[in-house]
């Protein structure tokens, strides 16, 4: 990790910013808390399973799409498991959280004209819930949802589709994520600054992201920003 002295991010050649929402600037704990326990309880309650039951039923379903967009796709597990994710995510919302330190850095990166755009797995459905809740929104240029792309962020495609809509320059540009599949995939795609965070989940441990920096602390970021 850079020292107190370099910056975590030579921000002087920073021309775009692409930001993960889950575990990046929302706790990933809602999400964890949804997908571990809340739905596992549901499925239990809708099939007249107990809750270790239908954990261990549940793990190897989930398990076979993790890093494909039906991972991150409402419709499809509404389908698959009979139940309505959306209502479900509705039963929780108030576990849904911005990180500490984002807002103070999202308004230190409009105040520098730095063009800041969100990208997302999250399928619409979830995006506005979380939108509705927490009003990243008002902060950001653009919201963009892989799902319009047809391809999860872990597709080193799907970079090449997003310049489609998004013209960014991937030696000028940043993307902070949590997901380390993410990061590699956007390596291999040439963006050329790259930044991993620390504790996606507040309930969570720390993740180790030695290959990439890492963002332990938004408010770090911003006083970077406040001195350029």
């Amino acid at each position: 990790m850079a020292n107190q002295q370099n910056p975590i991010v030579p921000w002087n050649e920073i021309q775009t910013v692409l930001l993960d929402m889950d575990g990046t600037l929302l706790d990933l704990h809602f999400d964890n808390h949804f997908w571990r326990e809340y739905v596992p309880e549901r499925y239990a309650a809708s099939r007249g399973l107990d809750i270790p039951t239908a954990k261990a039923v549940l793990a190897p379903i989930f398990h076979r799409k993790e890093g494909t967009l039906d991972w991150y796709c409402v419709d499809y597990w509404s389908h698959e498991l009979n139940l309505d994710i959306a209502l479900l995510k509705q039963d929780l919302q108030e576990f849904i959280a911005i990180k500490a330190g984002v807002p103070e850095f999202l308004t230190a990166l409009r105040q520098r004209k730095i063009r800041t755009v969100l990208v997302t797995n999250a399928h619409p459905k979830s995006l506005a819930l979380k939108l509705e809740r927490t009003r990243l929104h008002d902060w950001l240029d653009r919201i963009l949802s892989a799902h319009e792309f047809g391809l999860p962020k872990e597709a080193t495609d799907f970079w090449q589709r997003l310049r489609t809509k998004e013209n960014f320059d991937p030696a000028s540009t940043l993307l902070i994520d949590d997901n380390l599949a993410v990061l590699r995939s956007a390596q291999r795609a040439g963006i050329a600054h790259l930044l991993g965070v620390q504790r996606p989940s507040s309930q969570g441990p720390e993740i180790s992201t030695a290959e990439f920096g890492v963002v332990a602390d938004f408010a770090r970021l911003t006083l970077e920003l406040q001195k350029i």
